[in-house]
């Protein structure tokens, strides 16, 4: 479904949440956090005709393209003989089966912070899709970036395993909404600017890049009035992740837009609301991430 379709719905008054598949109550909330994870999108390469979650999906980055792999349960190609615990130690260690390092281009840095209910529910929903057989293809990476024993040194610099931790000083709501948006939808990998090691820099938590992937530039989220989006209210930002509709009119980019059909728009009301309440509570930080040579950017601009 387009941008476009969902603003028409919404205008309409015809927009609802969209109904999750399966009957299974486990596979049932296992695509629930698939969806709120952004699997789809990153597994699917839907520009070129590719089936659900078999991989080839391209991701164009300053150390190279990676590309998604498999991860239906083909047996061969995909991750049809992996274990659960395969499957856990992939997000919470950014590990292989046989023990490689996975480059951190899998948001594995994010995703350990899922807790275990929701990842043994994310395996249960993986386990039961379609096989297919496809063979991954090799990312094409500059030469430095190569070697996995580089991913290593980049994991005891920069990635800290271990679940979410609630903060009991804040209310459920935000919690939910800081759970959802740092463990499940990581929106602080694109957002924050990283430095020369790939690294996310400290202290500009979701201030926007002008490296993100695919060569495009990644919007200053945080609530600084200038160059963020500190006008937006909690509603309005809670419609814009269902619906892609600005405060203005104006509509997402093209990579948030994929992000809100393949994913957020299948999320309750109420999760939309506190990722809104929590990414609006984060310290303001005045970072313009315009491109030299280009015509400034709405104030508030949320791609």
């Amino acid at each position: 479904m387009s941008i476009t379709r969902l603003r028409l719905l919404y205008a309409t008054g015809l927009l609802f949440a969209v109904p999750l598949a399966s009957a299974d109550p486990l596979v049932s909330q296992g695509e629930y956090i698939y969806r709120a994870a952004g699997c789809h999108g990153c597994h699917t390469d839907a520009k070129h005709g590719g089936k659900p979650l078999a991989g080839g999906q391209a991701l164009a980055t300053p150390f190279g393209t990676f590309y998604s792999p498999n991860i239906t349960p083909d047996a061969e190609t995909g991750i049809g003989r992996w274990s659960e615990q395969d499957f856990l130690r992939a997000l919470r260690e950014g590990r292989s089966p046989a023990g490689d390092h996975y480059y951190p281009s899998f948001p594995y840095p994010s995703y350990t912070k899922l807790n275990a209910e929701d990842l043994h529910a994310l395996w249960a929903y993986l386990k039961a899709q379609t096989p297919v057989k496809q063979v991954n293809r090799k990312h094409d990476l500059k030469w430095f970036a190569r070697p996995r024993t580089f991913v290593g040194s980049w994991k005891g610099l920069y990635f800290t395993p271990g679940v979410y931790k609630s903060d009991a000083l804040k209310s459920t709501a935000w919690n939910r909404g800081a759970y959802l948006a740092e463990a499940a939808a990581h929106c602080g990998e694109c957002h924050t600017p990283r430095g020369a090691l790939g690294g996310i820099k400290s202290g500009m938590h979701y201030a926007g890049t002008r490296e993100g992937p695919d060569d495009s530039v990644i919007p200053n989220i945080t609530p600084d009035k200038k160059t963020g989006i500190g006008r937006w209210r909690v509603r309005e930002l809670a419609e814009y992740l269902e619906t892609g509709m600005k405060p203005d009119g104006d509509s997402a980019g093209e990579l948030m837009a994929e992000v809100i059909d393949n994913g957020l728009r299948y999320l309750h009301k109420d999760d939309l609301a506190a990722i809104a309440e929590y990414v609006l509570s984060l310290p303001p930080v005045e970072h313009s991430v315009r491109k030299a040579g280009k015509k400034p950017a709405k104030k508030e601009e949320f791609e």
